[in-house]
């Protein structure tokens, strides 16, 4: 459909995103980078025969001047061609967003940094600290049990100097089966004691010391993240639900610190409730959008069904193929404009609130949530 004007010459904020990767892939490395698969399955075809795999060859074809719809073959002959700087480059500069938050957590080693996507965009670009890295760093200095929260409250006092908020990756780790009172020193020094102990890779995965970083955050005002519902298969699911936060919402409730939702899927519902009911509850649907293609206009209407269009957020969650910041804003941008039309149509609404929700969604909402840090006296288009 043709997207109603006001969502199309709107900028967008990408409050959740990750690096591109810097060098040229084959087709393998980029069908395992299409989806939250890992690779192509040997007993299926191929991740281009799914919903996301047709819409990277109907809208991420153009882009490289190519027609729609391009073969397989002859998309990835293409960007073959151009080289891995310039299709990085094209897709950025197509996404149509001003600034991007970036998580520079997961697989920094072949992704790009904050200062590469930086030139690589001309985007301004605002960093968010993964508490987990954070505190694996602590951890391989060689610190004790009993300085361990002191170190980590000390190094992200350090990051809250130019970081606009925090991500925690617990869904993976432990899931959001999380106790809302904040752990005491004790408690924190006791799981210290036992992961620093452990033997193995220093890989976080303790209820207690995931809540103490959440709380730590706070304390610092720093907006958290929290990954929720959609992943690869490194996390269980069912231990991915929203609702499971509930505990931790109501304690964290009166900080008026926002706590911000990601990805959500399939569980979009239960974080739409959640931002209805919590004040400083926010909620988007990350990278839901293009992986559900054509479909991304029932996605956005089920999400809006009951989120206020004043906690809801724009996100990509892009990571490694720079298409994936084009297409998360395409798909956004298409499955909004559905809504809004089907509301002008029935007389839902009236075009000035279409442009309001938009304008909310797009930017506003994005530069409440993280303010001051992302400042508010920038355009708000």
């Amino acid at each position: 459909m043709t997207l109603l004007p006001c969502v199309a010459n709107q900028s967008l904020i990408d409050h959740h995103c990750h690096g591109v990767v810097r060098t040229d892939v084959d087709r393998a490395e980029f069908e395992a980078l299409l989806t939250e698969a890992d690779g192509v399955s040997p007993l299926g075809t191929s991740l281009f025969d799914s919903m996301v795999g047709l819409a990277v060859r109907r809208w991420c074809a153009p882009v490289l001047d190519l027609p729609p719809h391009a073969s397989v073959d002859n998309y990835l002959a293409r960007r073959a061609e151009l080289g891995a700087t310039e299709v990085n480059r094209r897709f950025l500069a197509a996404s149509g967003t001003s600034d991007l938050l970036v998580d520079g957590g997961f697989q920094p080693e072949r992704s790009t940094d904050t200062d590469e996507l930086a030139a690589l965009s001309g985007k301004t670009i605002h960093e968010i600290v993964r508490l987990e890295t954070l505190a694996e760093g602590v951890a391989a200095t060689g610190v004790s049990a009993a300085d361990f929260a002191t170190r980590c409250a000390e190094a992200l006092a350090l990051r809250a100097r130019t970081a606009v908020g925090c991500k925690s990756i617990a869904a993976y780790r432990v899931g959001l089966r999380l106790a809302g009172a904040r752990p005491t020193d004790a408690e924190v020094r006791a799981a210290a004691g036992r992961w620093l102990a452990s033997a193995g890779p220093r890989r976080l995965a303790d209820e207690t010391l995931h809540r103490f970083l959440i709380w730590l955050a706070l304390d610092e005002r720093l907006p958290v993240q929290f990954h929720v519902g959609i992943g690869d298969a490194d996390l269980d699911l069912a231990e991915c639900d929203p609702l499971l936060l509930t505990g931790l919402l109501r304690a964290t409730r009166d900080t008026g610190v926002p706590i911000l939702l990601l990805h959500n899927y399939p569980f979009h519902r239960n974080a739409a409730y959640l931002a209805q009911v919590f004040p400083h509850v926010y909620v988007d649907i990350g990278l839901a959008t293009h992986n559900v293609g054509r479909r991304s206009g029932a996605l956005v209407a089920e999400l809006l069904e009951i989120a206020p269009f004043g906690k809801v957020l724009y996100s990509s969650d892009a990571f490694g193929l720079a298409e994936h910041y084009y297409l998360g804003a395409q798909r956004f941008r298409s499955g909004l404009s559905e809504f809004l039309a089907a509301g002008l149509a029935d007389e839902s609404w009236t075009e000035l609130d279409a442009g309001h929700i938009t304008r909310l969604i797009g930017q506003r909402n994005a530069r409440r949530a993280y303010a001051p840090r992302l400042s508010n006296e920038r355009s708000v288009n």
